[in-house]
């Protein structure tokens, strides 16, 4: 039997991204949007509210960077998703995480989190039930911690963070469950 719930976030699992800025000042804000994805092999796309701080310096630097958070840096992604840019100034100070100047793009990369994209900004796109931000990845990079023999990200070695829409949980990411492209070829026949 189903049961009605009403309206309400209905898609489980969500991801934990880490958008990284600098302000006019160079001052490097980070903050934890959940409401994201890729948009094909070379695109993300971002729904971030026009009063953010990282929407307001992507506006000004026309570039950001996509983090993937992890269970070892839970505590200060959760702080990202609490802490105002407008509000808190030093907030990526206080978390006590590292940083560098990406090679490809004027923002910040977080060297703690395991998967970094590198984006220039795309486009902003406004509606009247939508904003967003679509960055076109310019690079991406990984610590080798998390690659596999052949070089390429192994999900399984990331233990990414995914958001609980219904119970507001952090999970990571669990075992492979089967192979895409694969699974249901059964079916096609």
């Amino acid at each position: 039997m189903r049961k009605d719930l009403g309206v309400m976030a209905g898609i489980c699992p969500m991801p934990v991204l880490m958008i990284a800025t600098y302000d006019e000042n160079g001052v490097i804000d980070v903050m934890n949007a959940a409401w994201g994805m890729m948009n094909g092999t070379d695109k993300v796309t971002l729904c971030l509210s026009e009063g953010h701080k990282t929407t307001k310096n992507i506006r000004a630097t026309r570039a950001f960077t996509v983090g993937l958070a992890d269970r070892a840096h839970m505590r200060e992604a959760d702080f990202f998703g609490m802490a105002s840019g407008n509000k808190v100034r030093d907030k990526f100070e206080r978390s006590g995480l590292h940083a560098e100047k990406s090679g490809f793009v004027n923002a910040p990369v977080i060297t703690d989190f395991p998967v970094v994209m590198e984006c220039v900004l795309a486009e902003m796109v406004e509606t009247e039930h939508f904003h967003g931000v679509v960055g076109r990845v310019v690079n991406v990079s990984a610590d080798e911690k998390v690659l596999d023999e052949n070089g390429k990200v192994d999900a399984g070695k990331l233990n990414a963070l995914i958001f609980d829409t219904f119970r507001a949980g952090y999970y990571t990411i669990g075992e492979k469950a089967g192979q895409a492209w694969d699974a249901g070829k059964e079916l096609m026949k």
